[in-house]
């Protein structure tokens, strides 16, 4: 693929295929299990079409601070983004350096996020910056396999899959990542995702809150 062909491909197709893909029931069902957990001023780093808004509880949510660097996706989410029926602040910009002051959010909020983001551990430490001292951080990602041998294809496939999906990681432990963010891990759950294979549905879904 020629540079200018790849670019075409990241700015106008990639978006949309991401779209398609995070869009599916099943993947639709995973966010049913988080969202609606979130309370008082939501930080949802990685907000883009806004596929989570439906599953928010609108009694407990007071406003969301949305932050994405990927202005297609947001455009392809504009009319949900609109719709919602809570205050929606959308912030266009990196996870890994947030013009937001220290303490503004009681929850934090991830969703098939942290496996794009360039520098995870740096947005980590932002995200920690950003909830108030008592805050809570939920997640649901895919990510790095409890299997070796998935795991070593993970590694193996993800220089690739990169390039195809946006920047996406196959092989990120999201566990341990947020762990060495300074957060203490409340819950998890690990599983694989319904017809999925291993090496891009499997899940990790939880809550932290900084230590």
């Amino acid at each position: 693929m020629t540079s200018a062909c790849a670019s075409l491909y990241e700015r106008y197709l990639a978006p949309r295929l991401v779209h398609g893909a995070c869009s599916l029931n099943v993947v639709a069902e995973q966010r049913r299990r988080i969202v609606p957990r979130a309370e008082g001023v939501v930080l949802e780093v990685g907000i883009g079409s806004g596929l989570n808004l439906p599953h928010y509880a609108p009694s407990r949510v007071t406003r969301v601070i949305g932050v994405d660097p990927d202005a297609a996706l947001l455009r392809i989410g504009r009319k949900r983004l609109k719709a919602a029926p809570f205050e929606i602040e959308v912030v266009r910009g990196s996870a890994e350096d947030m013009p937001l002051e220290a303490g503004t959010a009681d929850t934090a909020l991830v969703t098939y996020t942290l496996c794009t983001i360039p520098d995870v551990e740096r947005a980590l430490l932002d995200i920690r910056r950003v909830l108030k001292p008592g805050g809570r951080l939920l997640f649901c990602e895919h990510g790095r396999s409890h299997s070796p041998r998935a795991a070593k294809w993970q590694d193996r496939l993800t220089p690739l899959w990169k390039r195809m999906a946006g920047g996406c990681h196959l092989n990120r432990s999201v566990s341990r990542l947020i762990e060495t963010a300074g957060f203490a891990i409340e819950s998890v759950d690990n599983y694989k995702l319904p017809l999925a294979p291993e090496l891009i549905g499997f899940h990790y879904l939880g809550s932290a809150r900084p230590r």
